[in-house]
């Protein structure tokens, strides 16, 4: 970039000139050159004394061509798509500047969803979901109204239109959450009824819709008129496709993510499904197995069938809990687990480490004999260098923990190193180092029910700083319960270990809202005690450096001034 500044504006001029060449693929070639530029620092800079020049060329460049106009008969729409394009491709950039618009260009947009042109509506379905967020950040006006038009072109007779439509709605879904939940049964009824329109490639992404439906709505899908709708035309599906039938893929996912929502409503579909599930990773299991000892003459197995299989189990065992255990019994379930938890593909790993998971939480009963075998695994896949597969088997280990109890000290010394690295690593992803937090925590909270705290305790002061950060962001529930009990066994088993740190363990205590008596009173032993010990002129100087906020939410929920 350095050698291009002196000739950059000479540049920018030729590549103006290229982007409205006669020659498409010139044309083409000419806009990657706009796309790169965006991406450097210098852009803004050098880039805006073109752009009214640019932005009009690029806008022309949007319509369709001549030829297109032809083959698709008529030109009183192409301008109109063109723009409602625009409008979409911008969101992304330019909602700061958009956003004081927006209360005129929504209800145009959504009244663009009925445009004559089929183009048109399938454009502006893509459109309405890049701005889907601030719909529902402002529902008063546009939401239901939104829902609704959606929801007509999910049926629309186009295909093209039905695709945008379904895959627009898709995103609505994951912006508004539970805020569906009013519009549920219509929405169900317009998916379940697009079953009978959609063909191939529609159904895929309607099998997604369905899927990202339940994840939002979660439980509130478990209702039994809701189950009738929704359940029938899956399970047809289901039982049309072939074993070996890649469409099974999406909706397997699909039907993980319903068994998740509708828990204990799933359980009159549950055995066909778990049983082919099951199915479905033995066979692959087999063929990799042979395909292992004759490479030359065998093709390696799909394992994505694997994948989505124990992706689809694992949403058996959270939705169904220990009904689990009458499917799992008189089955091979564990021992397949096992061969998969050492599989070499990185993605087999992920999901099998969450499906033990799981069934650590449904069925522990059916885990614990074999933890003897699972453990060392799952200490080999604490490094992140692959991301998903550590922290699946940073959280199975936690929940291992919580059920396993004082025998977990024989695995403390080839786990406990590597999570404190990992927890130090400050650039890893949020949820890696929650996770690595909690089965810290959690590791400490079963050594304190047993007194074997002596164990982690010692090496408090290397993790307590990263350790409060992390937890700081957690929302109150069970896990960040037994977490905290885990550190304030360990803090009592050596204080010293928190001292140059003890700001963060404020931080973090603050964190709560309503946390429980018994470790309310943990949190108020340590904290006055730490006053006491450093006494009061000490403490005063110390909690100068708190932030306001922090001060406020001690001194109210603690007494501590």
């Amino acid at each position: 970039m350095d050698r291009l500044i002196p000739q950059i504006h000479n540049i920018i001029e030729f590549m103006l000139m290229s982007t409205q060449d006669q020659d498409i693929n010139v044309a083409l070639d000419a806009c990657e050159f706009w796309l790169t530029l965006a991406e450097q620092p210098i852009c803004k800079e050098v880039l805006a004394p073109h752009l009214p020049r640019l932005l009009p060329t690029l806008m022309q460049k949007m319509k369709y061509s001549d030829s297109d106009i032809i083959l698709l008969r008529g030109d009183d729409w192409v301008t109109k798509e063109a723009a409602v394009l625009a409008l979409g491709a911008i969101a992304e950039g330019c909602m700061v500047g958009i956003v004081q618009h927006l209360n005129d260009l929504i209800p145009y947009l959504i009244s663009c969803l009925s445009d004559k042109k089929a183009l048109v509506r399938s454009i502006t379905c893509w459109t309405l979901s890049r701005y889907s967020h601030w719909v529902v950040q402002n529902p008063e006006n546009y939401f239901k109204p939104l829902i609704m038009e959606l929801l007509k072109r999910i049926l629309d007779l186009n295909k093209r239109v039905q695709e945008a439509a379904c895959s627009a709605f898709a995103t609505l879904e994951e912006e508004a959450g539970t805020d569906l939940v009013p519009f549920l049964e219509y929405i169900l009824k317009t998916l379940v009824s697009a079953f009978g329109k959609y063909q191939h490639k529609n159904l895929l992404i309607l099998y997604d819709a369905i899927g990202t439906l339940a994840d939002s709505v979660g439980h509130h899908l478990n209702r039994q008129e809701f189950i009738e709708l929704l359940m029938p035309p899956l399970i047809h599906k289901w039982n049309s496709l072939r074993d070996n039938d890649k469409d099974l893929f999406p909706l397997l996912e699909c039907f993980s993510s319903v068994a998740t929502a509708l828990q204990t409503g799933f359980l009159p579909y549950c055995e066909p499904v778990f049983h082919r599930c099951l199915s479905l990773v033995e066979q692959t299991l087999k063929f990799n197995a042979i395909f292992q000892e004759n490479q030359e003459q065998y093709e390696p197995p799909n394992k994505d069938f694997l994948i989505v299989a124990l992706d689809l189990l694992s949403g058996l065992a959270e939705g169904l809990g220990e009904h689990m255990i009458p499917l799992i019994e008189q089955t091979n379930t564990m021992r397949l687990l096992y061969e998969c938890i050492k599989d070499p593909t990185p993605e087999v790993r992920q999901s099998s480490f969450a499906l033990l998971g799981e069934l650590t939480r449904a069925c522990f009963v059916f885990v614990e004999p074999c933890v003897r075998d699972f453990m060392p695994i799952l200490a080999q896949n604490l490094n992140p260098e692959n991301i998903s597969v550590c922290n699946n088997a940073t959280w199975a280990i936690g929940e291992i923990a919580i059920k396993y109890k004082q025998r977990m000290q024989e695995y403390v010394p080839i786990l406990l190193p590597q999570l404190i690295i990992n927890l130090n690593k400050t650039e890893s992803p949020r949820t890696l180092l929650e996770n690595t937090a909690i089965t810290i925590g959690r590791l400490g909270f079963v050594s304190s029910q047993f007194h074997t705290q002596q164990q982690i305790s010692p090496f408090l002061q290397q993790f307590i700083r990263a350790w409060c950060l992390s937890m700081r962001n957690i929302c109150d529930n069970e896990a960040k319960d037994s977490a905290f009990r885990g550190i304030c066994s360990m803090i009592s088993e050596n204080p010293n270990g928190v001292l140059q740190d003890f700001i963060y363990f404020c931080d973090a205590v603050a964190s709560w809202n309503n946390p429980e008596p018994d470790l309310k009173n943990m949190f108020l032993e340590i904290l006055h005690g730490f006053k006491n010990q450093v006494g009061e002129e000490n403490w005063r100087q110390f909690s100068e450096n708190f932030p306001p906020n922090l001060k406020e939410r001690l001194a109210n929920q603690y007494g501590l001034n």
